[in-house]
């Protein structure tokens, strides 16, 4: 299941109940009236976030969906599975419209760039990879990790991706040639997310260990924690 709850923890849950296997991911839509659940069970759900109605169900993916994401617009869909696929999907109709195929191991992240135009994938194989979100394009491949790469984000303006990897390091690329951009944001750990602030100034990494960093950017230095 996954539940709807009150920000401030009043009153009840909403349940949304009908996955077969465990749910991996939730997010809502951007107008908040949606939830969509990534599931073990191969399947990805677009609920009402008030619990009314049946769910959309998106069936296509021949392994554990691992983790799904709205665009900006909140009309499309992307899914990453275990099945080496991320699929791109109607919102509203929950049809199949592009099948991202390519890479070797398990893809474990997908997010839509700000204008919905591209997709960029994580992977197990040790790749992300920038995508047409049509699908008309070969992907630009990010190339240079030594390890899985567990996340990758566009940042707000589209300029940049950065990826985590469990190689311990964090890498920003230029998305239209995938190049490096600088060398790689070193850690003490393997590290899952990284995400951009809103204005792209800075980025947050998450560590295996249980500790989150913060970035600026620009001067590519760790902001916090402050260094011993």
């Amino acid at each position: 299941t996954a539940r709807v709850w009150a920000a401030d923890g009043a009153g009840e849950a909403v349940v949304l109940s009908g996955h077969g296997g465990p749910v991996l991911g939730a997010a809502f839509s951007p107008d908040g009236a949606t939830v969509l659940t990534a599931s073990a069970d191969h399947t990805a759900r677009i609920w009402h976030a008030d619990g009314s109605g049946a769910p959309v169900v998106l069936i296509g993916h021949t392994g554990a969906v691992v983790s799904a994401a709205f665009s900006a617009d909140g009309l499309r869909v992307v899914t990453a599975a275990d099945d080496h696929t991320a699929r791109l999907w109607s919102a509203r109709s929950g049809a199949a419209e592009v099948v991202l195929a390519g890479h070797t191991g398990p893809v474990v992240s997908a997010a839509f760039s700000a204008d919905g135009l591209r997709v960029v994938t994580a992977s197990v194989d040790g790749t992300a990879r920038v995508w047409a979100a049509n699908g008309g394009a070969p992907a630009v491949i990010l190339a240079g990790h030594t390890g899985a790469v567990n996340d990758a984000q566009f940042s707000p303006d589209g300029t940049r991706v950065v990826t985590a990897s469990s190689d311990h390091t964090a890498q920003l690329w230029d998305p239209n040639t995938g190049q490096p951009v600088g060398g790689p944001i070193t850690h003490p750990d393997s590290i899952y997310w990284a995400y951009f602030s809103p204005d792209g100034r800075w980025l947050a990494t998450t560590e295996f260990n249980g500790k989150v960093r913060l970035w600026d950017v620009t001067r590519r230095t760790l902001y916090f924690p402050p260094a011993d």
